[in-house]
């Protein structure tokens, strides 16, 4: 049965991955975009639509029909940003929208997150996202889908110098992460982007949490 899927986030590099190969998927029979602005991209499949990303009641109406949501919303770079401004943007906003689709009938929320969430983590990033993991469990979706990559490999370096030893650095740690450790392996964007898109034309119910080896698995080695 062909899916009709609503994104948030899709203007990032991970969403907008996910969006151009979800679009290309035949059993994808609807994407609407919801942003603080139109995307330079046409496709019949595409809907798009200008919101108010932060308030529930001016997307509400856009998220009736569809089986499937994606969200890749959130801060490119925490450090560079207030707790508070991540806290809003990356745990508040994600669970406003994940309660909307609930309330409009979504039954599949699949969410880019991070390895090693947890609510009881040290970590403000990683503790922030599992306090959000937690809230989507309490959803109560039919399907819910978290992706764990580790350090997500671009094409460009976005976000300065650190961004671009880790890009130049973390490829070649691939072969020593072994075991336990290969969930912190990089995952290319693109086929992060392709592994959240062909996920939802994919079977299954529950929770699911994609780490190195289920992502790599949707999206293909080479």
């Amino acid at each position: 049965m062909a899916v009709s899927v609503v994104m948030l986030g899709a203007s990032g590099a991970v969403g907008g991955q996910a969006l151009t190969q979800a679009l290309a998927l035949p059993d994808v029979a609807q994407i609407t975009s919801l942003g603080r602005r139109v995307l330079p991209l046409s496709n019949p499949k595409l809907h798009q639509e200008v919101v108010d990303v932060f308030d529930p009641t001016s997307y509400a109406a856009h998220l009736a029909g569809h089986r499937a949501a994606i969200c890749t919303f959130g801060v490119g770079e925490p450090s560079k940003v207030s707790r508070e401004e991540f806290l809003h943007v990356d745990k508040t906003a994600v669970l406003e929208f994940a309660s909307a689709c609930k309330a409009a009938g979504v039954q599949h929320f699949s969410l880019l997150s991070s390895v090693g969430v947890s609510s009881r983590s040290r970590s403000y990033f990683l503790r922030s996202k599992g306090e959000l993991e937690d809230g989507l469990r309490w959803l109560e979706f039919e399907r819910l889908s978290l992706f764990h990559p580790s350090i997500i490999l671009t094409p460009t370096n976005r976000y300065g110098l650190s961004q671009g030893i880790i890009l130049k650095v973390w490829p070649l740690l691939t072969p020593v992460l072994q075991g336990g450790l290969r969930k912190f392996r990089g995952v290319e964007v693109a086929k992060l982007g392709a592994a959240m898109a062909r996920n939802v034309v994919r079977a299954g119910d529950g929770e699911e949490v994609l780490e190195w080896d289920g992502i790599m698995g949707l999206a293909g080695r080479k």
